[in-house]
């Protein structure tokens, strides 16, 4: 299997290379060339296996290059069970005293207590192998823009991991503060941290523009370094992602939810950068019976009115939110879903991302507009309602979540009351109530005291829910801060030198 790119069609690149490359040189996405299928009978077969063969089942159908043991090793390492507490890296809860009763996917049980987690300690090891495969002897500078979560859990998985550096970039003010604590503090040698005075935005444009800057690559490549990605524009990121989909079907199987062959499920996804989502739709081509893919914003809700109509308009008041991982307005992975629903149309995508580089606006065909709507249902809920929601699910399910779960709640509460759609339904937990434990403990406590600090808050949480704190955030507060740097939005590459000691 070869992968493509979005904006030319004679691209033509291997698993391995479109890892180590991340992106297209034209500022395109990788995508692979053809989707593996999926029987019932494969997923019946996968639903007594544990995670790490269910990964390892469908990962080997895209990575030809990787043998078959050099996948379960991957794997093995990837999701071992002193990383992933509990026993499964991905379970399904069934939460059924809520008001309307749904499946909830937990995706953060992982080192970092986030979803980022399911794909960034897996994508070192495939990004090693793939720069042995390619017999690439450069050192992999990793470059990521977060909106909070994907940088903590880059940072940690590719801690002094070998002929890697990373640097994340994070909008200032625009992360939780256990998220910004979290990257601070983190260990390494080949790590480093920024913060730019801007969005996220800000940030995963700076971070794009230095890819395609043939002047910062030319000083890599004179110095033995190349640019890698870690974020879901990287196939090896998105990947993953696939995978927890699968394996949320076969335990609905094994757990008798899903009793007939075929049965379809609906899935949930709070959504910023569209990756999250994006592997759900692919995993609906692959053969999981999804029914619709439901697509949660928050009060950014560019996503909502683009699926609804059309028409996608960055031109948009910017909000800071209490679930700020989807504080996003340019929705990078959409490249990918567009890419796919056009017929692979790539001359269709490039002038519509070069409208939207250019405007900051496009508005796709009348037949693309008919194939999203038949594919998706959108809605959004600002903060008020998110909280309201974690207070209500708490109180009626017992259920603690944290903000950008929330939004998910609630969104499919509101799809329901539109349509009435009784279909089993698996809706996405992405973070950890602890890692937003400020808006978390105002939402449910009578007592909430916004004077105390983050990690007090985070002890007052676990008091007035009767919950425990993960051990990753309770082992923070005692960690020392080894990052304070900040940056302006167009300093970025200058910064990236410096921090390589190439200026």
């Amino acid at each position: 299997m070869n992968y493509k790119g979005t904006r030319d069609a004679s691209i033509s690149t291997t698993a391995a290379q479109a890892i180590v490359q991340g992106i297209s040189k034209d500022g395109g996405l990788f995508v692979p060339e053809t989707l593996p299928q999926y029987s019932h009978a494969d997923l019946s077969a996968m639903k007594n296996l544990s995670y790490v063969q269910r990964a390892a089942r469908i990962l080997r159908d895209f990575l030809p290059e990787f043998s078959e043991e050099e996948i379960l090793e991957c794997v093995s390492a990837a999701y071992a069970a002193d990383k992933f507490s509990g026993g499964h890296p991905a379970p399904v809860v069934p939460v059924n005293n809520a008001s309307v009763p749904m499946n909830v996917l937990e995706l953060w049980h992982g080192p970092t207590c986030a979803f980022k987690d399911m794909a960034l300690q897996l994508l070192p090891h495939l990004l090693t192998h793939s720069l042995r495969k390619t017999k690439c002897e450069k050192t992999a500078v990793i470059l990521v823009a977060t909106s909070g979560d994907t940088g903590k859990a880059a940072l940690e998985g590719f801690k002094d991991v070998d002929r890697t550096k990373i640097l994340v970039f994070y909008p200032e003010n625009g992360v939780s503060p256990m998220q910004k604590h979290q990257m601070n503090t983190q260990e390494g040698e080949n790590v480093c941290v920024c913060a730019i005075e801007g969005n996220f935005d800000d940030a995963q444009t700076g971070v794009k523009k230095i890819f395609v800057d043939p002047s910062v690559s030319d000083t890599l490549h004179q110095n033995g370094m190349l640019f890698s990605s870690a974020n879901s524009i990287n196939w090896g990121r998105l990947l993953p992602q696939i995978v927890y989909y699968f394996s949320a079907y076969c335990d609905l199987m094994a757990q008798g939810v899903l009793t007939e062959e075929g049965q379809k499920i609906n899935v949930v996804v709070p959504t910023g950068n569209f990756g999250n989502i994006l592997a759900a739709y692919y995993a609906k081509k692959m053969g999981v019976p999804i029914h619709k893919l439901v697509c949660a914003s928050n009060a950014n809700n560019v996503l909502t009115e683009f699926l609804n109509t059309g028409v996608y308009d960055r031109n948009r008041e910017f909000h800071a939110t209490i679930s700020p991982s989807m504080d996003i307005l340019i929705s990078s992975n959409l490249e990918r879903l567009l890419y796919d629903i056009t017929g692979e149309d790539a001359d269709k995508v490039a002038d519509w991302m070069g409208q939207l580089s250019a405007t900051g606006r496009y508005q796709v065909d009348a037949d693309t507009l008919a194939k999203l709507k038949d594919l998706f249902c959108a809605a959004y809920c600002d903060d008020a309602t998110t909280k309201e929601t974690i207070r209500e699910t708490f109180r009626d399910a017992k259920y603690l979540c944290d903000t950008h779960t929330a939004v998910a709640v609630n969104v499919y509460q509101q799809y329901v009351r539109k349509t009435g759609d009784t279909t089993p339904t698996v809706v996405v937990s992405t973070a950890s109530p602890y890692k937003f434990a400020d808006a978390v403990l105002s939402a449910v406590s009578d007592s909430y005291d916004n004077t105390i600090s983050e990690f007090e808050k985070v002890q007052a949480l676990a008091r007035a829910t009767n919950t425990q704190i993960p051990a990753p955030i309770a082992g923070l507060a005692e960690k020392p801060v080894r990052f304070s740097n900040v940056c302006e939005k167009d300093s970025m590459s200058s910064f990236l030198l410096q921090m390589l000691h190439l200026k």
